[in-house]
């Protein structure tokens, strides 16, 4: 076994199943992102990783990072999720816009304009050059000081994003008319929030997914599948927080699922078409088929 796959297991507490994908999927996933970096004669080469929540975006970010290092490169791990707005911006932006924007995850409540900057600081940076990485802690609901961000000294040779909508285009304006659920029957009855997650999809969000030179998509086997992992993913948590922090009960926890419904359908339908490597997964996690965009 790889040194940097045995480290992954360690210390994300993960199955030796994975390790198996690792060898056969991501590991040959490595080497050809190398191969690509070794052709930019010094340019920081961008790559992309989609996929709904519960898919792996974050552990497949990490184990690019360990054998990319492993071989000299300088990473920057970067999350979308780092870069929400902070909690008074979206709490004028729900006041303002519309109250469903309270709520973190979706196109619009990111600081779009620090995340561009980020990536071009990260692009430019050379060896007197550090670019700070900002860090948001969900437990607080917040991001945090700048004195806790992560700092990464350039060059940099490769820049990780991910994120559970990377790369996704806006849909159709005659996609938005009628609701997907139930959250969006009762508390967007006019449709203002969908259009104003799809115009911000289709406009802030564009500029930042342009620049990715390979977007990477993990392909859950359905929303259904989706929402089932992330009820999962609770219950796991629950198990780390304190006496104070109580888990969504199932109700709480499909309101909250429902804000990213239309938005993780729209990406299991299309970004087959536009992701350069697409790994489809199965409901136990594994990886079952690579296709290809050249293919």
């Amino acid at each position: 076994m790889y040194p940097q796959v045995e480290t992954l297991l360690a210390t994300d507490s993960l199955p030796l199943s994975y390790a198996e994908d690792a060898r056969k999927w991501f590991l040959p996933l490595a080497d050809e992102i190398v191969q690509r970096m070794q052709t930019r004669n010094g340019q920081t080469y961008v790559l992309g990783i989609n996929g709904a929540q519960g898919t792996g975006k974050s552990t497949l970010a990490k184990l690019l990072t360990l054998v990319t290092q492993s071989r000299g490169y300088r990473v920057a791990n970067l999350s979308l999720d780092d870069f929400y707005l902070e909690k008074a911006a979206r709490v004028a932006l729900a006041r303002t816009r519309h109250p469903l924007f309270r709520t973190r995850g979706v196109p619009g409540t990111h600081d779009t304009a620090l995340l561009l900057s980020t990536l071009n600081q990260l692009r430019a940076a050379d060896s007197a050059c550090a670019v700070r990485i900002p860090r948001f802690d969900k437990a607080i609901d917040d991001r945090l000081p700048e004195s806790s961000f992560d700092c990464i000294e350039g060059p940099v040779d490769l820049v990780i994003l991910e994120g559970w909508f990377v790369g996704a285009c806006e849909q159709a304006p005659a996609e938005l008319k009628v609701a997907v659920n139930a959250l969006e029957r009762d508390a967007d009855e006019e449709g203002r929030w969908r259009a104003a997650v799809n115009d911000a999809l289709a406009t802030e969000y564009q500029s930042i997914f342009a620049g990715l030179d390979m977007l990477v998509m993990l392909r859950a086997p359905s929303f259904e599948q989706v929402y089932e992992w992330r009820g999962l993913q609770e219950h796991k948590l629950a198990a780390t927080r304190g006496a104070g922090d109580a888990m969504m009960d199932e109700a709480e926890l499909q309101r909250f699922i429902q804000h990213y419904e239309r938005l993780t359908r729209h990406c299991l339908q299309t970004l087959p078409q536009r992701a350069d490597v697409v790994f489809q997964l199965d409901a136990g996690h594994r990886v079952v088929s690579r296709a290809d965009q050249s293919a």
